[in-house]
């Protein structure tokens, strides 16, 4: 197809894409379902018969739509308000994380004859909650929470993709080289996460210090310098070794917390760029599924879905939660509201390119799952919450 074309396609996905938000929005169902289900519409197997089985390229998308949503996920977090839920909020994303992969794990043993890694890499991808799926479904629901919750879930969800990566790239290649000595993968996660923090530190105070000290005459800039070093941010600590996608949440917590020039204007703009970043990720991840591949994975996908939100999620909030004093009530909310989203969906893309065997099995595997997941819990979250009582009741205008 000509350039033009291809433009005309993207604007029509994009309309579409909206349009789908709204219809969420309206029935109260997850809107990433729909942009999912779009593009898997336009694929190769859908109406639109865009073939598309570019893995690297998915990957590459993916990379930089997440960046971009956790830089304005800590851009809009404010310290005061989530600082007294960081504590669990840093359990939850690394002991958290690696107890659900471990769960996930053993059942993957049991009920797939997965091998113990196989079954650890299955269960590294599917581990963290995303961001952009929790908070999508709080905001379509209006959902307002008591407690501490909302810090917790905001921190957890922002906090733990480094995590996911690590394992994920850590299992990865212990099953591409096995000759590597097993502790190359602690040395791995140091230094993932060392320089992951010193960079997105050191990075987010010159970041401010550049803002506010640089005093641009045309304000349409610094929406173009703050694009520069979320790039800047993610590349060179990527570069680096370290875990870019905690360096540039760093950077945005730093940036959102600081008296810097136009905050609110900028804080605007790059919830658009999410947005865009969001819906363009998830239409990318529905092409590359062919749908043809999910009927072979019904049983096994249902399985593992279970597996995750009963067990794996529940467990891993009771332990890591245990030494903190929250009520039950709220960890079962907690637990529950651990949504799938576009993270392990991307995660998928790594054995994938990999060469790994059975890889594409374990990308049409974790892509059931989240649809599932999100299916499942992302309709009745409102229910738990009511039923858990950790929702803050609203009052209504009374009728004559």
């Amino acid at each position: 197809m000509h350039f033009e074309e291809w433009l005309l396609i993207a604007s029509v996905l994009l309309l579409a894409s909206i349009l789908a938000w709204k219809i969420a929005h309206t029935l109260g169902i997850p809107a990433l379902l729909l942009f999912l289900g779009i593009g898997m519409l336009a694929g190769s197997e859908g109406l639109g018969g865009i073939y598309f089985d570019n893995a690297f390229i998915a990957q590459s998308v993916g990379v930089v739509a997440l960046a971009f949503i956790l830089f304005d996920g800590g851009l809009d977090t404010q310290w005061k308000i989530v600082r007294p839920a960081l504590a669990p909020a840093l359990a939850l994303s690394t002991i958290g994380v690696f107890l659900t992969a471990l769960v996930v794990a053993v059942f993957a043993i049991l009920l797939l004859h997965f091998s113990f890694l196989e079954g650890l890499l299955l269960g590294a991808i599917i581990s963290a909650t995303d961001a952009a799926a929790v908070f999508s479904v709080l905001g379509t629901k209006n959902l307002q929470l008591k407690g501490k919750l909302l810090p917790l879930l905001e921190l957890e969800s922002g906090l733990n993709d480094p995590m996911a990566v690590f394992l994920t790239l850590g299992i990865t290649n212990l099953l591409t080289k096995p000759n590597d000595p097993w502790w190359s993968t602690l040395l791995l996660f140091i230094e993932q996460m060392g320089i992951g923090t010193i960079c997105g530190l050191a990075l987010g105070w010159g970041a401010i210090q550049i803002i506010n000290r640089l005093k641009l005459d045309a304000e349409g800039l610094y929406p173009v310098l703050t694009i520069a070093l979320v790039l800047l941010t993610y590349g060179l600590t990527a570069s680096l070794g370290g875990s870019g996608f905690l360096a540039v949440y760093l950077l945005g917590l730093l940036l959102g917390n600081s008296s810097i020039h136009g905050l609110e204007q900028l804080s605007h703009f790059h919830d658009g760029v999410a947005w865009v970043m969001q819906i363009g990720m998830f239409l990318i991840l529905g092409l590359l599924v062919f749908p043809s591949h999910l009927p072979t994975v019904v049983v096994s996908g249902l399985l593992i879905t279970g597996v995750v939100i009963f067990l794996a999620r529940p467990i891993s909030v009771l332990l890591t939660l245990l030494p903190f004093k929250i009520p039950l009530q709220e960890k079962v909310f907690v637990s529950w509201i651990g949504l799938r989203g576009a993270v392990p969906i991307v995660l998928a893309t790594f054995p994938l390119l990999a060469g790994m065997p059975r890889s594409t099995f374990l990308f049409d595997l974790v892509f059931f799952v989240v649809l599932a997941s999100v299916l499942l819990q992302g309709t009745t979250v409102s229910l738990v919450g009511k039923w858990s009582g950790v929702l803050i009741a609203t009052k209504t205008p009374k009728t004559v």
